[in-house]
């Protein structure tokens, strides 16, 4: 047990490495910008089109990060920010579809699945997802609280060197309390890895995967997504399609699945610490991978239906 922990942690703290290289300079970045004229500027501008799904100009800033870099990326440009609850939710949603758009969409695209397609469907997720929550929910007026992060006493601080200062100490206790989430579910992955529960969850999984219309091979690559998300699992799901023999079409439905909640433990609990109702936001991300997955598996099988339908006609007409 104490080996498990111990490459758990290892796992994790090359993990934090690797997210706090990004965290820290972004925060600290968008810190000081909000106290130039350039970021007002180009918040601005953006504002109208932020508006029509319910977001402020400055929600423009995590969302292009977030889809460009990744979802820490993201969450680290929240944190610079007064948001209210409601509008954290809607980025936090968006984010959850459509995050680390070019690396993720990339790896889809290497096991034989178009990236346009997959960078199509999680775009329009979070576009969709946003404007309909914007529309439903009438409350999360109240401003947002981050944890151990506040921004309240930025306007306190004037001069260059106190922004700068306050800059550091945000970006300083966003990574610390990102990094706390990631060590416990790195060293939780690893437990279920040596300890043979992630195959033991892909076995149980094979009913819910027939229910939204692939085979029992595909259940490997659905965990490995799951449960470390597309860029951590790339190389565990290129194995299962290599070793399993996973369909085109099984393929496709898959990653339709994935990209709508993959890695959905890791990415709800995340978004802890922005002062959110996480319980909506796995729910949303379930719910719309099977509803969209089923619905994508229908049409297929229809289609081939009517293609088979149609060669079988063209077969009796010749042999006549």
């Amino acid at each position: 047990m104490t080996g498990i922990v111990q490459r758990g942690l290892k796992q994790g703290m090359h993990v934090t490495w690797t997210l706090g290289k990004v965290i820290f300079p972004i925060t600290l970045i968008v810190t000081i910008l909000q106290h130039t004229p350039i970021l007002p500027w180009v918040v601005d501008k953006i504002s109208p089109l932020m508006g029509l799904i319910g977001l402020s100009g400055e929600a423009a800033v995590p969302l292009v990060l977030g889809n460009a870099l990744n979802l820490y990326a993201g969450i680290a440009a929240i944190v610079s920010f007064d948001f209210t609850v409601k509008e954290v939710l809607i980025m936090a949603v968006m984010l959850s579809f459509s995050h680390n758009l070019f690396i993720e969409s990339t790896v889809a695209s290497k096991v034989g699945v178009n990236w346009w397609i997959i960078s199509g469907i999680r775009l329009s997720l979070a576009l969709v997802s946003a404007t309909v929550i914007n529309l439903i929910w009438r409350g999360g007026a109240e401003q947002a609280q981050y944890g151990l992060l506040s921004s309240e006493d930025t306007a306190s601080f004037g001069g260059p060197v106190e922004i700068v200062f306050q800059g550091l100490q945000t970006a300083l206790f966003a990574v610390v309390q990102l990094a706390a989430i990631v060590m416990v579910l790195m060293v939780i992955m690893q437990f279920l890895r040596e300890k043979g529960w992630l195959q033991l969850f892909s076995d149980k999984l094979a009913p819910f995967t027939k229910l939204l219309g692939m085979e029992k091979n595909t259940t490997m690559t659905l965990v490995a997504g799951l449960t470390i998300g597309l860029a951590y699992g790339a190389g565990l799901m290129i194995q299962a399609v290599e070793e399993d023999g996973v369909s085109k079409r099984d393929m496709y439905l898959a990653l339709v699945f994935l990209v709508s909640c993959h890695a959905v433990v890791e990415d709800t609990v995340i978004f802890i610490p922005l002062g959110i109702p996480v319980w909506p936001l796995l729910l949303i991300r379930l719910s719309t991978a099977i509803v969209l997955t089923m619905t994508v598996a229908f049409i297929w099988k229809r289609l081939e239906y009517r293609k088979r339908k149609g060669t079988a006609h063209e077969h009796s007409y010749r042999t006549l």
